[in-house]
């Protein structure tokens, strides 16, 4: 048996950002294997070049840095001078800083939230320039779990994350007319190398474990088939919407 043309997205050129490790990297690997042409993006050229060797097919790499718009207005066109014209963007980069609210700091305030919701504005805007012009493109930004609900301590994220759905269905508001569909992705409690602190403090995981429906963590190949529908022609009349892939999470007290 086949699959579905109206999942084939072989050809097709993809910018996956934050993909050097993580969730952007099993991402980007899952693109690749659909027979995407991936671009990683990231701030360490050798890191990005270590996780393109890693991957099936035609990977290349772009330096620039997400938060900084002439950076991504630079990188977005040398993207697509370079590679091609991208069909698929996956704002991916983001950040986590915990501490109490009270004791939040200024400066670690706006990190995130550039981190985590200047650098989709950036980037979305900027492909979206070129993917509205052609009109046609795919636009996932990785929202969260924390879009919906929040635990004492990640309020900043959580804020970052909420504003991100509401980014993304702003997006499709303004591009959906001009054949560009701008839809979220948002993963539930992921074990990655960045939440291994977490994964192994026993109450902690006891907790996510008893909290989620399918009784487990997350693992970032989860969320590949989410993404692969959402860049797919089979989402074609889907638009500001965000597809959880929590193990049910959002849906139960």
């Amino acid at each position: 048996m086949t699959a579905h043309p109206l999942f084939d997205i072989a050809g097709r050129t993809a910018l996956v950002t934050g993909s050097s490790r993580g969730i952007g990297l099993a991402l980007a690997r899952g693109l690749a294997e659909a027979g995407c042409r991936v671009v990683l993006n990231g701030r360490d050229g050798d890191r990005l070049a270590e996780a393109a060797a890693g991957l099936p097919g035609e990977v290349r790499t772009a330096v620039f840095d997400v938060t900084d718009g002439p950076s991504v207005a630079a990188g977005i066109a040398e993207v697509e001078e370079r590679v091609g014209p991208l069909d698929i963007l996956v704002n991916n980069a983001g950040m986590q800083l915990r501490a109490p609210l009270l004791e939040f700091a200024d400066a670690d305030w706006h990190r995130v939230l550039d981190t985590n919701l200047t650098s989709a504005f950036l980037v979305g805007r900027e492909a979206a320039r070129r993917m509205t012009e052609r009109g046609r493109g795919k636009i996932v930004n990785i929202c969260s779990l924390q879009s919906e609900v929040v635990r004492p301590g990640i309020a900043p994220y959580a804020a970052t994350k909420g504003a991100l759905k509401m980014l993304t269905k702003g997006m499709c508001a303004d591009w959906g007319p001009h054949g560009v569909q701008v839809n979220g992705l948002g993963p539930g409690y992921v074990e990655t190398e960045l939440t291994r602190p977490l994964v192994e403090d026993e109450q902690f995981s006891a907790w996510v474990r008893g909290r989620t429906p399918a009784g487990r963590w997350g693992r970032t190949e989860d969320l590949v088939g989410g993404l692969l529908f959402l860049a797919s022609p089979a989402a074609d009349f889907v638009g500001g919407q965000i597809l959880y892939v929590d193990g049910g999470m959002t849906s139960v007290l």
